[in-house]
């Protein structure tokens, strides 16, 4: 038998304080509640008051106003957040998304609202918590939540997708500034039904089509990205930072297979 070294301490976040913007719904949500069921202090942050918070058991998350995209908004936010619990070691930059639109006719308010919300708004946060993270015990732990657009084209959400890209750039670099004090790390996010998904891929037989496609053949859930964010937050990542972890169930597949595959090829 081979012994582990492998103890309960490795996945523990017990009197860690965490930040997860965007975590009142959603993916966000998920997020929020896989880090409060492993013993952290969770605050979620949104423009408003949500009808629910996340819960894990008998805990749960405390909610602040912040617009992400306002850099005093969240200035204020972080520096509330210390001060009540004297602490900051995980900042989880979740908060992100974009309509699809036309690249060529819509307005630069919205581009730039955009690459507010997905690129500024984690700078803002992420220059904010270094303060309450440097000096610990322990190192600070930021997770970027990337998306597949930063990594293939994404046509009808092109700044989106730029801004994304942007994200991932940045984890890498802050990761080589911040090192040793703060980890830095991204998560590129899939596929993923959360509700009201169904309506955006057009109907259910579209869904179950896309599904069927993933080399997982299911899209992904909430969950599996915290799973993913949880363990790069844990003393189990503790020597992981600049890394981006794909969570996408495998991968789209080339449209090009599936030109040869109509055709009689593979």
């Amino acid at each position: 038998m081979i012994a582990s070294n492998l103890s309960d301490a490795d996945i523990c976040l017990d009197g860690r304080v965490a930040i997860v913007t965007g975590g009142t719904r959603g993916i966000g949500a998920a997020i929020a509640r896989d880090l409060l069921a492993a013993g952290a202090e969770v605050v979620v942050c949104g423009r408003s008051q949500p009808d629910g918070l996340p819960r894990a058991g008998d805990r749960t998350a405390r909610f602040l106003p912040c617009d992400v995209r306002k850099h005093e908004e969240v200035a204020g936010f972080v520096d509330a957040v210390g001060r009540e619990f004297g602490r900051i070691d995980i900042l989880v930059n979740n908060a992100g998304g974009s309509p699809a639109v036309d690249a060529a006719t819509v307005s630069p308010r919205f581009h730039e609202a955009i690459v507010a919300l997905n690129l500024t708004g984690p700078v803002h946060l992420s220059q904010a918590v270094t303060s309450w993270m440097r000096g610990g015990r322990d190192a600070g732990s930021i997770v970027n939540i990337a998306s597949v657009s930063a990594i293939r084209p994404s046509p009808g959400t092109a700044v989106y997708g730029a801004a994304k890209a942007g994200l991932l750039g940045l984890t890498r670099s802050l990761a080589a500034e911040w090192g040793p004090d703060i980890r830095v790390n991204a998560i590129v996010v899939g596929l993923v039904e959360t509700d009201g998904e169904v309506e955006a891929y057009g109907s259910e037989a579209a869904r179950a089509a896309i599904a069927a496609a993933l080399p997982a053949r299911r899209m992904g859930r909430p969950e599996d990205i915290a799973k993913g964010v949880v363990f790069l937050c844990s003393p189990m990542a503790r020597y992981i930072s600049g890394a981006t972890l794909e969570i996408h169930g495998g991968g789209e597949k080339p449209l090009f297979l599936d030109q040869v595959e109509r055709l009689g090829g593979l």
